[in-house]
């Protein structure tokens, strides 16, 4: 069991709020809650270290040193092979459509490209861009029941000429887990050499994530969504990141990752991104073997959350008026991470999002950015409310959330 204590001791600014009003900071949505650790990392280099990479002198030094760290951190929460194939950048968004130029660049008119309806647009807007060199865009629908990804769909749309598909590992808005192993099965059966490229951004905080396991070519998340500082990176096999021309300078390092990280790197953030890889191993309870200490601690935090869902779920179940859309069968919520969309018969998701924030629960509205998957649940233009959580939440917490919207429904 994880200790959400333990956990919550990191965040002091949760830990400030919650002794004088109640908050309920779900799923870092605001962006502001980070452990200590992490900030202190940023601020740190800021003040002792602040100087460009390469240099002959030691604060330069140091500062390849952060870097190197970075990459470290990131290959072991991630478990690649090497840190040479940790690619950063501002945000995921900005790194996908760098990458997605990039193989642009390897594709002939009439190739075709796979994306879903369950995606955030990020893994959507990048690929359809590629229309531009002739490149054909085929969508994999939906399941509306449970709102998860139709693989009857994704084997239709496969053929000899699909060169690139791009998926989520868990949907941003809705939750759901798409079977990875699975859909990359069935895309070696029919294109071997097909690029697949998953978007993580909002699985790596929940659930183990081991790209070596997966079978994915590129694999994307963001470091805010486990706790660390605005940051995109992107993993890629190192043969392909290799193959791939980057758009860059032309005194740029010509070699993979650093040859994808256009102009001078975020190192005061590439510092906070290793802190907050350290934080998650921390909550194993030592550090001696980062790598494993993140296995066990990111099975533990799935264990703990699925908890937190099934209690979450169970409750909005029986509030009048409240529809969910994605899984809520409490058997399949391995299936899941701790992201769930509702509406409200007779109340915005607007006004849900505002009552709820009065009430200390931080929650988002609209639709996140996954315009796909709300147009086809035909939630467009409001959307839903989303309710996320984390593994530093209580049960406590999720039953007063639960109270608070009963009271806002009714």
């Amino acid at each position: 069991m994880l200790d959400v204590a333990a956990a919550r001791s990191h965040f002091p600014a949760l830990h400030r709020e919650m002794n004088r009003q109640p908050v309920i900071y779900a799923d870092n949505p605001g962006g502001t809650q980070v452990p200590k650790i992490v900030a202190d990392a940023v601020a740190g280099h800021l003040l002792e270290c602040n100087a460009n990479s390469h240099g002959a002198f030691l604060t330069s030094h140091l500062t390849d040193q952060v870097v190197a760290e970075a990459r470290r951190a990131m290959a072991d929460l991630l478990n690649a092979p090497s840190p040479d194939e940790m690619i950063f950048g501002p945000n995921m968004t900005t790194l996908t459509f760098g990458l997605s130029r990039a193989i642009g660049r390897l594709l002939n008119p009439g190739d075709e490209i796979i994306i879903t309806t369950l995606d955030h647009d990020a893994n959507y807007s990048p690929w359809a861009a590629l229309a531009e060199r002739g490149a054909i865009l085929r969508q994999v629908d939906i399941n509306l029941e449970d709102v998860t990804l139709d693989l009857a769909s994704l084997e239709r749309q496969l053929s000899p000429r699909t060169r690139v598909v791009a998926f989520g590992h868990a949907s941003n808005a809705v939750g759901t887990i798409n079977p990875v192993h699975r859909i990359v099965e069935m895309v070696r059966a029919v294109v071997p050499e097909a690029i697949i490229y998953v978007d993580a951004v909002q699985s790596v905080p929940h659930i183990p994530i081991d790209v070596q396991a997966l079978g994915c070519d590129l694999l994307v998340c963001s470091s805010y969504k486990f706790f660390g500082p605005h940051q995109g990176i992107a993993w890629g096999r190192y043969e392909l990141l290799d193959r791939l021309p980057a758009y860059k300078v032309r005194p740029a390092d010509p070699e993979p990752p650093e040859k994808f990280e256009t102009g001078t790197k975020a190192f005061e953030l590439m510092a906070g991104v290793s802190a907050a890889v350290d934080y998650l191993a921390s909550l194993g309870g030592v550090t001696d073997n980062r790598r494993e200490y993140l296995r066990r601690v990111m099975r533990s935090i799935a264990e703990y959350e699925q908890q937190l869902s099934a209690r979450l779920i169970s409750g909005l179940k029986t509030i009048p008026g409240v529809t969910l859309y994605g899984i809520t069968d409490l058997d399949r919520l391995h299936a899941r991470v701790p992201t769930v969309a509702l509406t409200s018969a007779g109340t915005s998701p607007e006004m849900l999002a505002t009552r709820l924030g009065e009430q200390g629960v931080f929650a988002w509205h609209g639709n996140y950015y996954a315009i796909n998957l709300m147009e086809r649940l035909g939630l467009e233009p409001e959307g839903a409310l989303r309710l996320g959580l984390a593994h530093y939440n209580t049960v406590e917490e999720v039953d007063r959330l639960l109270e608070t919207l009963e009271e806002i429904c009714r």
